[in-house]
């Protein structure tokens, strides 16, 4: 007697023994891919690819199936993609980017006033601002200024800050040397080395120059 037991197919033999045989767990997701296959056909009918002649292999079918599901979901992806709005994400980045510099150059005009010299006043205006990036990034708060400016939020000094806090907080749990101390730098060594590059070869172009 064959029968079905929660979603699991039985059935018995001699002596009443019972032997279950799972389902195939993927019927949802063969379901959807076939789904897209269908949609995709209808689209584009130009596009539908015949039949593979009856003297070909199990194998090469198989190959052949797969390559169209995948073509399948290719095409389902790009058609669903949701549309980046570039034209919002420049004017946010250049807002952003443009505030965080005008809060900058407005703390070195206060020291500026306060009677400091000019080098002391941007010595002590980038101190304020990379306190204030790891500040706002151990709160959460930079993340949401990171998600409303994009770009314009990696701006020098607060995006530095922003990078070396965020890869700390993530590899905490891993403890204080393998953890903070091997990663701290993830986001923001790239920057340093082709930092210190760059500013060798120009030094370099400089003296050659001059």
């Amino acid at each position: 007697m064959t029968g079905h037991r929660g979603g699991v197919r039985f059935h018995t033999v001699e002596g009443d023994a019972e032997v279950t045989e799972q389902e195939p767990k993927y019927n949802s997701l063969d379901n959807l891919v076939a789904g897209m296959r269908i949609e995709k056909d209808r689209a584009e009918p130009e596009g539908k690819e015949p039949e593979p002649p009856g003297s070909q292999s199990a194998k090469d079918r198989q190959e052949m199936e797969r390559k169209k599901d995948q073509q399948a979901y290719k095409w389902f992806a790009a058609r669903h993609q949701p549309r980046i709005p570039v034209a919002k994400n420049l004017v946010m980045a250049f807002l952003v980017g443009g505030l965080i510099c005008a809060l900058g150059q407005l703390i070195w005009d206060v020291f500026k006033g306060l009677g400091l010299g000019f080098k002391d006043a941007g010595t002590a205006a980038t101190v304020i601002m990379i306190f204030l990036g790891a500040f706002l990034t151990g709160l959460g708060v930079y993340d949401q200024i990171g998600k409303v400016g994009g770009a314009g939020s990696i701006v020098p000094i607060t995006g530095f800050a922003n990078g070396i806090v965020a890869s700390a907080m993530e590899y905490k749990r891993e403890g204080y040397v393998y953890g903070i101390g091997a990663r701290i730098f993830t986001i923001a060594g790239p920057v340093l080395v082709y930092g210190f590059l760059v500013s060798v070869m120009v030094g370099m172009i400089r003296v050659l120059l001059i």
